[in-house]
C-alpha cells in the first residue's frame, strides 16, 4: 500500500484544511465540496485526511461495518449481538465518475434468488464507505443516476437494493467528499445543496509559497516513508486534537444569541430551505470545539457562514459562487449580543503551522473574476444611435459587445430518433434508467431483469428439468435482460451570426438574451454546449464542445459584431466541429441552433455557398433549429430558407417563449422521417 502524502505538509490552502477537519470533527456537517482549478492539491488533501481520522469499531466479520455498540437490525450480515468488537482504521472509498450501479449499491444474484430463493448480495462502495468517507473526484462528471442515489443514501442513512421484488436494505453513513474543476461544468442544484461546505482553491501567486510545494513534492516523490516519518509528528498532533475537539463537542454551547446571527444571516442571503441554518450552526459549534471553546463566538458564525453560504446563493449555473463579506459583517453587527463577540477566543488560538484555527476566510470567490469583467464586457460605452459602428481595425465596422438581455423558459429541443449517448434529459434514448419498452438476452453480466420474460422463457422446459415442487426452475439461458427508453445528453452545437446585420444593440441584446436561455436549458439537460461565431470574412470555435455551460455564457457575454455575413463559413465550421466531436463521443448526438437573420454577404455567390453547407447538415441527417433574429415591419424569410436547406426547422425569438414552440419538435420530427 502507498504512502499518502501528510495532511500537515499540504502548503497552504488553509480554508480546504479547516473544512475537511471540521468535518472530522463533527461529520453531522455534511461534507465538503471543493472546487478550483486543476493541480491545486484538491485531491492530495481529501487523501490524506483519512490517516487523521480516529480508528472505528466494528463487529467483526461484518462486511457493513456495523457498530458493535448498537448493530444494524437490517444488516444482510445480522442479526448482530451488542458486544465487543474490533478497531480497524477509517476507511476512505473512491467512486470513479464512470462506475455502475451495482458498483456502487451493490449487486443481487437475480438467478440464485429466482431459482432457490437466497439472497445472495454483493456489497457495493455504498457499503465500504459506511463510518467512513466517500470520496468523488470530478463530481460534476458523476452520472445523473448515480448521482441520485448518492442523494438517497445521503438523505436517509441507508442505501436499499431493489431487484424485482427483492429488496436488500443497510446502513450508509458517510462523509461526502468532492472535489471538481468548475470548467468542465457545474453541479446538479439537488447534490450541490448536499455538501455541508465549499471551498474554493487556487494555486497560490506566492513565489516563495510556490516554492515550497515544489521543495516538499520532489521529497515525497524521492521518499514517501522517510517524508511520512518526518510529519509524523505533526500528524499525531492533529490526530490528536480531533479526538479532544470530538470529546468537547457536546460539551459547546450554541447560545441565543449565535443562533439569531445565523439565521439572520441565512435570510439576509436569501438562501433556499433550512438546510444551510443547521448547516452553519452544526459549523460554528464545530469551530469552537477545534479551538478548544465551549462557547459559539461571533468570529464562528461568520466563518461559518463563509463556508456554508457561498454555493447555496446561486440561482443558476452563471452566477458566481461567492459572498459578499461587507454584508455579511454588517448582518452579524446588527444582530451582535452578549457572549457572541468579544476576546474570549483569543487564549485558544491555534498553532499557527497547524492547518485552520476558526476566523480565517476561504480565497476570494469567482465573484471577483467573473465572465462579465472579462475582456472588457463589463460596463460599455454604447454604441452610436441606430446601432452606429464603433471603429475598429481593418474596416470590419466592429461595435463593443452588448449586453444579454433577461434569461426565460424555453421549450424542449430534441434530436428525433432514438439514441445511445450519456445519461441526460433532453432526447429519447435507449439507456439502463427509463421505462421498459421490451427484453433480449442479457450481453455480460445481467443488470435489469425482465420478469415476465424470463418466466416466459424458462416455462416451457419445466417437466423437462423434473420440477416437482412450486418453484420455477430457472436456467442461465431463461434469464432475459430489460430494455429501457430514458432521456440523453446531446451535443448543441450553436452557431451565432456576429456580423453587421445583427449589430443593432438592442437585436443583438435579444439574440444574446434568447442563446443564454438555451444555455440554461441545455444545462438543466445535461448536455454538451459548443459555439461558433461568424462575422467579418470568417467563422471561428468560440468554445470547443464542452459540459461548462457557463463557460459558453462567458464567451457569448464578450462577443463583439460587425462586419460582413459569412454565413457559409459558419456553417462550415460548425460542420467541422461535429466532425471531429464524432471521433472523440461517436454516441452523443447533435443539435444545431444556428442563430441568424438568414443573411449571407462577401465572397462570390454568398447565397449559393451557404445553401451547399447547409445542405451537408441534411444530408447526415443532423437535427437543427434555426432562431430567426429577423426583426421590423419588413421580413424577407431568408432564415426560413435556410432551415429548409438545412432540413430543420425555423422559429423566431418570440417563439422561443412562447407555446407556438411546442410543435417544433414535431415538426422536426416530421421532416427527418
Amino acid at each position: 500500500m502507498s504512502t499518502p502524502f501528510p495532511f500537515t505538509a499540504v502548503v497552504g490552502q488553509d480554508d480546504l484544511r479547516l473544512a475537511l477537519l471540521l468535518n472530522a470533527v463533527s461529520p453531522a456537517v455534511g461534507g465538503v465540496l471543493v472546487r478550483g482549478e486543476k493541480g491545486t492539491a484538491k485531491s492530495t488533501a481529501v487523501r490524506a485526511l483519512s490517516a487523521l481520522l480516529p480508528e472505528v469499531e466494528v463487529v467483526p466479520g461484518c462486511r457493513f461495518s456495523c457498530d458493535p455498540a448498537a448493530p444494524d437490525p437490517s444488516c444482510p450480515d445480522g442479526p448482530h449481538e451488542a458486544g465487543n468488537g474490533v478497531s480497524r482504521p477509517s476507511r476512505m472509498v473512491e467512486l470513479p465518475v464512470g462506475a455502475s450501479e451495482d458498483r456502487l449499491v451493490g449487486a443481487l444474484d437475480i438467478e440464485r434468488a429466482l431459482a432457490e430463493g437466497v439472497k445472495a448480495f454483493e456489497p457495493g462502495l455504498l457499503a465500504d464507505a459506511h463510518r467512513g468517507i466517500l470520496y468523488v473526484d470530478e463530481v460534476n462528471l458523476l452520472h445523473d443516476h448515480l448521482v441520485d442515489l448518492l442523494l438517497d443514501a445521503a438523505a436517509m442513512g441507508a442505501s436499499y437494493v431493489e431487484r424485482e421484488g427483492v429488496s436488500v436494505r443497510h446502513a450508509s453513513k458517510f462523509l461526502l467528499v468532492g472535489t471538481m474543476n468548475p470548467e468542465e461544468g457545474e453541479l446538479r442544484p439537488q447534490l450541490l445543496d448536499r455538501f455541508g461546505l465549499t471551498v474554493e482553491v487556487a494555486a497560490s501567486r506566492e513565489p516563495d509559497q510556490r516554492v515550497e510545494v515544489v521543495r516538499r513534492r520532489l521529497a515525497y516523490d524521492d521518499d514517501p516513508a522517510g517524508f511520512a516519518t518526518r510529519w509524523a509528528d505533526e500528524e499525531a498532533a492533529v490526530r490528536q486534537r480531533i479526538v479532544a475537539a470530538r470529546e468537547l463537542l457536546p460539551s459547546v454551547r450554541l447560545g441565543d444569541g449565535a443562533l439569531r446571527q445565523i439565521a439572520a444571516t441565512c435570510a439576509a442571503f436569501e438562501v433556499d430551505g433550512m438546510r444551510a441554518d443547521i448547516v452553519m450552526a452544526r459549523t460554528a459549534t464545530a469551530l469552537a470545539a477545534w479551538a478548544g471553546r465551549t462557547e459559539v463566538l461571533a468570529e464562528d458564525v461568520r466563518q461559518a457562514a463563509l463556508l456554508a453560504l457561498p454555493h447555496r446563493r446561486r440561482r443558476n449555473p452563471f452566477d458566481a459562487p461567492g459572498l459578499d463579506e461587507d454584508k455579511l459583517d454588517e448582518t452579524l453587527e446588527e444582530f451582535s449580543g452578549s457572549g457572541d463577540s468579544g476576546d474570549s477566543g483569543n487564549d485558544d488560538e491555534p498553532d499557527p503551522d497547524g492547518p485552520g484555527g476558526g476566523g480565517g476566510q476561504p480565497p476570494s470567490g469567482p465573484q471577483d473574476e467573473g465572465p462579465q469583467d472579462e475582456g472588457g464586457s463589463g460596463a460599455q460605452p454604447e454604441a452610436g444611435d441606430g446601432g452606429e459602428p464603433q471603429a475598429s481595425g481593418a474596416g470590419s465596422g466592429e461595435q463593443a459587445a452588448a449586453r444579454a438581455s433577461e434569461p426565460f423558459r424555453t421549450k424542449v429541443l430534441s434530436v428525433p430518433g432514438l439514441g445511445d449517448g450519456a445519461a441526460g434529459r433532453r432526447s429519447r434514448a435507449r439507456t439502463e434508467h427509463g421505462r421498459t419498452t421490451g427484453a433480449r438476452r442479457p450481453r455480460g453480466a445481467l443488470t435489469k431483469l425482465h420478469l415476465a420474460a424470463t418466466v416466459q422463457a424458462a416455462a416451457p422446459h419445466q417437466r423437462a428439468r423434473g420440477r416437482s415442487g412450486p418453484g420455477l426452475v430457472v436456467r442461465r439461458d431463461d434469464l432475459r435482460q430489460a430494455t429501457r427508453e430514458g432521456r440523453e445528453g446531446n451535443l448543441v452545437l450553436f452557431v451565432v451570426d456576429a456580423s453587421g446585420s445583427m449589430a443593432a444593440r438592442q437585436r443583438m441584446s435579444a439574440v444574446k438574451g434568447a442563446v443564454l436561455s438555451l444555455l440554461l436549458d441545455a444545462y438543466q439537460r445535461r448536455d454538451k454546449v459548443g459555439l461558433v461565431t461568424f462575422r467579418g470574412s470568417a467563422a471561428e470555435v468560440a468554445l470547443p464542445p464542452t459540459s461548462s455551460v457557463d463557460a459558453a455564457a462567458a464567451r457569448l457575454e464578450t462577443l463583439p459584431t460587425g462586419g460582413r455575413t459569412p454565413l457559409a463559413a459558419g456553417l462550415l465550421r460548425a460542420h467541422e466541429v461535429l466532425r471531429v466531436e464524432r471521433l472523440r463521443d461517436p454516441a452523443r448526438r447533435a443539435l444545431v441552433v444556428v442563430v441568424t437573420d438568414g443573411r449571407a454577404t462577401g465572397g462570390p455567390e454568398p447565397v449559393a455557398l451557404a445553401g451547399r453547407a447547409a445542405r451537408l447538415f441534411a444530408a447526415e441527417g443532423v437535427a437543427s433549429v434555426v432562431v430567426d433574429c429577423e426583426s421590423g415591419p419588413v421580413r424577407l424569410g431568408l432564415a426560413g430558407q435556410l432551415a429548409g436547406e438545412l432540413g430543420g426547422t425555423a422559429v423566431t425569438l418570440d417563439e422561443l417563449r412562447a407555446d407556438s414552440i411546442a410543435g417544433l419538435v414535431k415538426d422536426v420530427q416530421r421532416r427527418a422521417a
